[in-house]
C-alpha cells in the first residue's frame, strides 16, 4: 500500500502493511536534497498524526546529512509551509509529512517546489527518476546542513490571513459568533483556535482540538465523520461548525441546524464575498469539477471563470498565469493568492466569517440566498485503464446530443444549458470517477444513468 501520485508519496504504516518506512522516508528526502542540488534552505512540516514525528526527524536528518539547510516549522498546517516556502528568501522547497485525509494508518509525504506550489507533473517525474535510479550519498561531516528553528511562520500565517482587505474583524466581532471546532487532533489544533480568537470570534467551543494526533472519527471531513461535530453544535447553540482535514487544507462548514453546508458552496460563498468588494472585471479558477455557481456568481460581478483539469496543482498554476483574485476547488478548497496560491482552510474561515458578517443572518439562511444546484457523484470500475479511452468516447457519443459545450483537457466535460456532466480517470485506481450537476437531484441523477450505461 504505497501510492506515488502527483498529489505526492502515501502509504500504509506498520507491520501488517509496511507500505511507508523509515527508509523510504529517508530515500525521497534525500532524493529531494538531490533534486535540489544538495543546496539551499528546505522547509519541513507535519500534519500531526500518529508517527508523524518520527518521520519528520528522519527527514530533517536525512537533509542535514546530504548539505541541505532546514527550516524545521513542527506541527503545521500544510499551507503554512507552502508560504514558508513562497517567502522563503533562501528557500528553495519544501516537504509536509503528511497523509491528508487518509485515516490513522496512512501517512505520507508531499513535496513543494521553490515556486510555493506543489511539484507538477514534470517536476514530479524528475524527482520519481531521482529516486528510481539510485541513492545519493551523504556529504562529509563538515559539509552538512544547519537546522532553523521557524515554528514562528504560524505567527507569520495568521498575522497575513489577518491582513485580508475583505476581513473586516469588527464586524465578525460584533456578530457574537458562537463556533465549534474540529481539528481531529490534528495540525489544525493550536493555528485554529488563536486564528478565530484574533478575527474576534466571541467563543470558539474546541471539540477536537487537542494536538494528541489520535483522530477522533475518520479524519475526510465529510457529513458521515462528522455526527460529534453535529451533535455540539446542537447542545452548544452554536452558529457554525467549522472542520479541517488533518493537514488543514481543506475547510468544511456546518449549518447551525446541524446539516451540511455543502463543500461546493464555500468556494462560491468565499468567491462571492471576495467579488463583491473588488473592482469588477476579476478572474476566477476552478477545476472542471466545481459547482456552476461559480460561474452564477462571476457573472453578478462582471468577472471571468476559467477552469482546469482537476487538481490543486493545475488550478494554482492557471491562477498565477492569469493573475486570478481568487479560486479553488469544491471540495473545500479556497486560494487566495495573496496570501499565497495553495489551498488554505485558514484563509476560507476567514472570509466566510467576514461573508456571513455581511449577511448579518444565520448560515442556513445564507445558503438558500446561493445558486442552488444539486451535485452527485458515481464511478464506473474497470478490469484496465486500457478501457477509459473507450469508456470515454461511448458517454460523450450518449450525453452529448443537446450539449452547448465539451472539453477534454481532463476526461471528459459536457455542458448543457443549465448542468453538466464529468467523467474522468482516477489517477491511482482502474476506475472513472463520475460527477453531474443541475438544478434537481433527479435531473443530475438521470445524467449518472445515462454515463454509467
Amino acid at each position: 500500500m504505497l501510492i506515488r501520485s502527483i498529489s505526492g508519496l502515501r502509504g500504509t504504516v506498520g507491520e501488517d502493511s509496511p507500505g511507508l518506512t523509515v527508509e523510504i522516508v529517508a530515500r525521497y528526502a534525500a532524493s529531494f536534497a538531490e533534486y535540489n542540488d544538495f543546496k539551499g534552505t528546505v522547509a519541513v512540516g507535519y500534519d500531526g498524526r500518529l508517527g508523524g514525528a518520527r518521520f519528520y526527524e528522519i527527514c530533517i536528518q536525512t537533509l542535514v546529512t546530504c548539505g541541505c539547510d532546514v527550516l524545521a516549522l513542527g506541527m503545521v498546517p500544510t499551507p503554512t509551509v507552502m508560504m514558508a516556502v513562497e517567502y522563503g528568501a533562501d528557500v528553495v522547497g519544501g516537504i509536509i509529512i503528511t497523509a491528508s485525509h487518509n485515516p490513522g494508518e496512512w501517512n505520507g509525504m508531499k513535496f513543494i517546489a521553490q515556486t510555493g506550489l506543489f511539484l507538477d507533473a514534470e517536476e514530479n517525474r524528475t524527482m520519481w527518476d531521482i529516486f528510481d535510479t539510485g541513492q545519493p550519498q551523504p556529504v562529509p561531516a563538515e559539509d552538512f546542513g544547519d537546522m532553523t528553528d521557524g515554528r514562528d511562520r504560524v505567527d507569520s500565517h495568521i498575522e497575513a490571513v489577518l491582513n485580508i482587505p475583505f476581513v473586516d474583524r469588527d464586524k465578525i466581532a460584533k456578530r457574537n459568533f458562537r463556533v465549534v471546532l474540529d481539528c481531529v487532533n490534528a495540525s489544525g489544533s493550536r493555528i485554529h483556535p488563536r486564528l478565530l480568537h484574533s478575527l474576534g470570534v466571541a467563543d470558539v467551543i474546541e471539540l477536537h482540538c487537542d494536538a494528541s494526533g489520535i483522530f477522533p472519527h475518520r479524519p475526510e471531513p465529510v457529513p458521515e465523520n462528522l455526527r460529534s461535530l453535529r451533535d455540539a453544535i446542537l447542545r452548544e447553540k452554536a452558529d457554525l461548525g467549522i472542520v479541517v482535514d488533518p493537514d488543514a487544507d481543506r475547510l468544511v462548514l456546518i449549518m447551525e441546524n446541524g446539516e451540511p453546508f455543502i463543500e461546493e458552496n464555500t468556494i462560491v460563498l468565499c468567491a462571492e464575498h471576495v467579488l463583491k468588494n473588488s473592482a469588477r472585471g476579476q478572474t476566477v479558477v476552478v477545476n472542471l469539477s466545481t459547482t456552476r455557481a461559480v460561474e452564477d456568481i462571476a457573472a453578478k460581478y462582471h468577472a471571468k471563470v476559467i477552469r482546469t483539469p482537476v487538481g490543486e496543482i493545475n488550478v494554482a498554476k492557471k491562477m498565477r498565469e492569469t493573475n486570478a483574485i481568487i479560486g479553488g476547488e469544491g471540495s473545500g478548497g479556497v486560494i487566495l493568492p495573496m496570501v499565497h496560491t495553495g489551498r488554505d482552510s485558514l484563509v476560507g474561515v476567514a472570509l466566510a466569517l467576514s461573508a456571513l458578517a455581511d449577511f448579518d443572518g444565520p448560515i442556513s439562511a445564507k445558503k438558500k440566498e446561493l445558486p442552488q444546484y444539486e451535485i452527485v457523484k458515481s464511478k464506473i470500475e474497470l478490469e484496465s485503464q486500457e478501457q477509459v479511452k473507450e469508456i470515454l468516447a461511448h458517454i460523450e457519443k450518449k450525453c452529448s446530443g443537446k450539449a452547448k459545450s465539451i472539453n477534454k483537457e481532463d476526461g471528459i466535460r459536457i455542458d448543457f444549458e443549465r448542468s453538466w456532466i464529468h467523467a474522468r480517470a482516477s489517477n491511482t485506481e482502474p476506475i472513472i470517477r463520475i460527477i453531474a450537476e443541475a438544478p434537481t437531484r433527479d435531473e443530475a441523477e438521470l445524467l449518472i444513468s445515462e454515463a454509467s450505461k
